[in-house]
């Protein structure tokens, strides 16, 4: 059975998320998720394609329905009510921009059809522009804005009717990478001064970690964990996480033996010794381990030490991945801030502390 973990915020949360199923023929995309959200959090959807991620995100939306179980917002299940009526703000990946209409006309649409005047809509789609980063540029035509700009008129327009929650369904990939980086810290600026809580959904892993208070990783429709961004990149629990947040080796070790609460493993010759955390070994059978490729260090001296062949090195700039084969045969990466070998498929030993050795969930 899958692992779904507890994710339940302090205090009365503004979405939760009850047990909700989807499928689409033979694809599920929402598998009796349950989570709760916090008012004015931060919180991310993160998974490779076909996770459900957009599609639990379009469910709260109200633009489609979940086959079982309940959404509910500030406590009121929204079964039966329409989108317009939830109170909630989207954007898009690709901007939506209203070609035909100014700036300030674009930013005001949701103003005006809640029958804002005309003076209170200037005001505010003041306020909303210089909080996005664009004051002035009420008259422009937004199809002759870059990209990065066009993106933030979105943001703007979804934010002016002051929405319970935004909901942003991979709005930076169609940016380039410098502007992408940019609007991720301005993204996290903007949620911060207004409070407003967003509900994100990514597939890139930098974004998820950068902006988010809390991130639910995604497997097929399931939560397989769900943690704060540092906690997450660090101890991850299951071999998909590990796997799907890049610098992280993913190893087979086998058990040797378990008592007292510790589990003993032998990977490629070296005997590990593990927390058990309650869980049941038997002897001879596999076990998945992850190691951070920072913290596999090269020709150290370190309390776990392995024999290892270099195979070939990756230069990237501020990391150097150098990736080497285990005596056992399985590959791994060690990644610096610099060149440690010489490229020669010479014979290496790699070393890390126990610590950094995380036993993972099947």
């Amino acid at each position: 059975m899958a692992h779904r973990p507890s994710a339940r915020p302090s205090g009365e949360p503004i979405l939760r998320l009850d047990a909700v199923s989807k499928r689409f023929g033979a694809t599920v995309t929402a598998d009796r998720l349950s989570l709760a959200i916090g008012r004015g959090e931060f919180f991310t959807f993160l998974g490779p394609s076909g996770s459900g991620k957009s599609t639990i995100l379009r469910m709260v939306a109200g633009l489609e329905r979940p086959d079982d179980g309940r959404i509910l917002i500030e406590g009121r299940d929204v079964a039966g009510v329409p989108p317009w009526r939830r109170e909630l703000g989207m954007v898009f990946q690709h901007y939506a921009v209203f070609p035909h209409m100014s700036v300030a006309e674009n930013v005001g649409y949701g103003l005006r059809a809640r029958g804002l005047g005309r003076d209170a809509m200037a005001v505010r789609v003041g306020a909303v522009l210089s909080l996005v980063g664009l004051p002035g540029f009420e008259s422009r035509n937004p199809t002759l804005l870059s990209g990065g700009e066009q993106q933030r008129v979105a943001i703007a327009r979804a934010l002016a009717p002051e929405p319970r929650m935004l909901l942003l369904d991979e709005p930076l990939s169609a940016l380039d990478e410098k502007i992408r980086r940019e609007m991720q810290s301005e993204l996290k600026r903007i949620q911060r001064q207004t409070g407003t809580t967003f509900l994100y959904v990514t597939h890139d892993q930098e974004e998820a970690l950068t902006q988010s208070d809390r991130i639910a990783v995604l497997d097929r429709g399931v939560c397989v964990q769900c943690e704060a961004p540092e906690a997450l990149f660090r101890r991850p629990r299951t071999r998909f996480v590990a796997g799907f947040f890049r610098g992280c080796n993913v190893l087979d070790a086998t058990v040797l033996d378990a008592a007292a609460g510790e589990v003993a493993l032998d990977l490629a010759g070296t005997r590990i010794m593990l927390p058990s955390s309650g869980r049941e070994f038997t002897p001879g059978a596999r076990a998945g381990l992850a190691i951070r490729c920072e913290n596999l260090r090269l020709g150290a001296a370190a309390p776990l030490e392995f024999s290892g062949r270099l195979e070939e090195i990756v230069y990237r700039g501020s990391n150097v991945d150098h990736l080497l084969r285990l005596a056992d045969g399985q590959r791994v990466q060690a990644t610096s801030t610099r060149r440690e070998l010489d490229g020669a498929a010479s014979a290496v030993t790699l070393g890390c502390a126990p610590a950094d050795v995380i036993l993972l969930e099947d």
